[in-house]
């Protein structure tokens, strides 16, 4: 599951001083956070907050969906 907010929090920053980094508004990163944000947009956060994207991330392992079968897939995240 997605937590930016708790990986900023970690790091000491706030969304403001983030958001400032990125030149956008409080309003937009919090639109980008709780949204659908792409790659490159969380790619973006993490190296404004000194973390690895993976770090955005509470969980290491994520569940989806097989869109063939409907089969559960599991997805590890390994930090390098």
């Amino acid at each position: 599951m997605l937590n930016v907010k708790k990986a900023i929090k970690k790091r000491g920053m706030t969304s403001l001083e983030v958001a400032s980094k990125l030149g956008v508004t409080p309003e937009s990163l919090s639109r980008s956070i709780n949204g659908n944000p792409s790659l490159d947009t969380l790619q973006k956060i993490a190296d404004a907050i000194g973390v690895s994207v993976v770090d955005l991330f509470d969980r290491t392992e994520i569940t989806a969906s097989c869109p063939h079968c409907g089969g559960a897939i599991k997805i590890g995240i390994e930090k390098a």
